[in-house]
């Protein structure tokens, strides 16, 4: 059985929890990253990257105010320096706490979520339902190099950076892998993913690279951390002048998460959203 970190000791997460008939914003559990972020020597108020945590919610329902269901799909963008995270079941309970809930509007409801969720994260979220067959929705692929069909020999599961390895090119290009899996950090189970790696810098060994990656194959965290022990592994080994690490996980429960964290200047391309998600 996986262990249940401190952090998470009255989380919902893992437990049989009985879905919500009506609006309750108390159904939000906030985890503070320091306690993930200390062990990668990350302090907090001296964040070493920027970036965003990007939700897609699936699964949003109201009721209007006569009643008649409306449903749609909800893009969550929280900042990787707000001083909290939040479970994903917490938010999964709080998102069908709707259900049954009348609500005035449309932004009505978006104002609701992003009051809510701010609270809960200790900074300003940003809210959009977008209809269920909105255009922004539509899958593409990673731009850059796939690394998948190297033919290397892989005997390690867990994350080490001495795979990493580089030459004295400097070079400027975009990478990418669907290997990426890793586990969630309470109930163990699989969490699924594609990793997009954009730097300037020293040439990466992509055979090297690949068996990093593929070394996340049992480990435990949450999504968010992941990427940024990615990230602090390439910026300590490589040392690029520039560098994005994107994850987009696919879907789970009606959520899925895409977190980003990159050298001050960048950022992801957009939109982009892949077909397993």
């Amino acid at each position: 059985m996986a262990h249940r970190p401190d952090t998470l000791e009255h989380a919902p997460l893992g437990r049989d929890s009985a879905y919500p008939e009506q609006y309750d914003a108390g159904l939000l559990f906030p985890i503070p990253r320091a306690a993930n972020r200390a062990p990668l020597g990350i302090e907090e108020g001296s964040l070493p990257f920027v970036g965003e945590d990007e939700w897609h919610a699936f699964e949003v329902s109201w009721l209007n105010a006569r009643g008649k269901p409306i449903v749609a799909v909800a893009r969550f963008r929280l900042p990787a320096d707000s001083p909290s995270l939040i479970e994903s079941k917490s938010w999964k309970l709080y998102l069908n706490s709707f259900n049954q809930t009348r609500v005035e509007s449309r932004e009505t409801l978006i104002d609701t979520l992003t009051r809510d969720l701010s609270a809960a994260a200790g900074a300003q979220i940003s809210v959009e339902l977008l209809g269920v067959e909105d255009a922004e929705l539509a899958p593409a692929p990673l731009p850059g190099d796939c690394l998948d069909d190297l033919d290397i020999d892989v005997s390690d599961y867990t994350p080490s950076a001495t795979h990493l390895a580089v030459s004295d090119e400097i070079v400027e290009e975009t990478l990418h892998s669907h290997l990426l899996k890793s586990n969630c950090p309470v109930t163990g189970q699989p969490d699924w993913g594609s990793v997009l790696i954009r730097y300037k810098g020293p040439k990466l060994d992509r055979e090297g690279l690949l068996r990093y990656l593929i070394g996340y194959r049992q480990h435990q965290d949450f999504h968010e951390h992941c990427v940024e022990h990615i990230f602090t592994d390439l910026m300590a080994h490589a040392k690029p002048t520039e560098l994005l690490v994107l994850a987009r996980y696919v879907r789970r429960g009606g959520l899925d998460i895409s977190p980003w964290r990159a050298t001050p200047g960048q950022r992801p391309p957009s939109p982009l959203r892949l077909a397993r998600q």
